[in-house]
C-alpha cells in the first residue's frame, strides 16, 4: 500500500534551503549567472530528449527563477550545482513537491538534470547521494520517490545506484502529458527512510 505524506508537512514556508556540500560539488542557491547556463541545457535536445519539449530561453529563465523562490521559501529544493573550481554551473539536483493526481501523491520526489558535457562523472550520483542524506537525517522525511519516462534508462540505473526500488505496480500514465503522448508511460521508483 502507498504511503500518503501530507501535504501541510511537506510544502509549508520555513527557512531557506542549505547550502549542502559533497566531495566535489557545491549544491546551493541559484544565481543570475546560472541562467544562460542553464537556458543552453533546456535547449539541449540531448538533455531534453525525455521530456515534452526543449524549453526557450523565456521558459528556462521562467523555471529557473521559480525553482529559487522555491529554495529560499522551503528546507529543500532544487540546487544549483557547481563544481568548485572546474566550472560554475552544471545543472541542478535535489527535491521537488509532487501533488498532481496519482496513487503515490502528495510526495517528495529526487530529481536531477545536468547539462549533457558533465554526464559520466558521476556528479549526478554524487550529488543525489548527499540529497538523501538530507531528506532522510535533517528532514526525517519517510520516504523518497523518483520517476521518469520509461524510455529514460539512465535516469532509471541512476535510481537503481541509489538504491531505489521499482515494483511494476507502482508505474502509471503521467496525467499532466497527453493520452498516447509517447512519454507518457512513466516507472516509479521509492527510497524507504528504514531509520524511521
Amino acid at each position: 500500500m502507498a504511503y500518503h505524506l501530507k501535504p501541510t508537512t511537506l510544502a509549508f514556508k520555513t527557512m531557506p534551503a542549505p547550502t549542502l556540500t559533497t566531495n566535489r560539488l557545491l549544491l546551493r542557491a541559484w544565481k543570475e549567472s546560472d541562467y544562460p547556463l542553464f537556458a543552453k541545457m533546456n535547449a539541449d535536445k540531448r538533455v531534453m530528449e525525455h521530456f515534452p519539449s526543449t524549453l526557450s530561453t523565456k521558459e528556462s529563465s521562467a523555471l529557473a527563477t521559480k525553482l529559487s523562490e522555491e529554495l529560499e521559501e522551503k528546507e529543500y529544493g532544487l540546487w544549483a550545482v557547481e563544481v568548485p573550481d572546474i566550472t560554475s554551473f552544471i545543472g541542478f539536483v535535489g527535491l521537488h513537491y509532487q501533488d498532481f493526481e496519482g496513487p503515490f501523491t502528495p510526495c517528495i520526489e529526487i530529481g536531477w538534470r545536468l547539462a549533457f558535457e558533465h554526464w559520466g562523472k558521476g556528479y549526478a550520483f554524487e550529488a543525489a547521494t548527499k540529497v538523501v542524506d538530507y531528506a532522510f537525517s535533517k528532514l526525517k522525511l519517510r520516504e523518497l520517490v523518483s520517476f521518469t519516462a520509461k524510455t529514460n534508462k539512465r535516469s532509471q540505473k541512476l535510481m537503481q545506484r541509489l538504491k531505489m526500488t521499482h515494483d511494476p505496480a507502482d508505474d502509471f500514465e503521467h496525467p499532466k502529458l497527453a493520452l498516447g503522448h509517447p512519454l507518457r508511460s512513466h516507472v516509479l521508483y521509492r527510497l524507504k527512510n528504514h531509520s524511521k
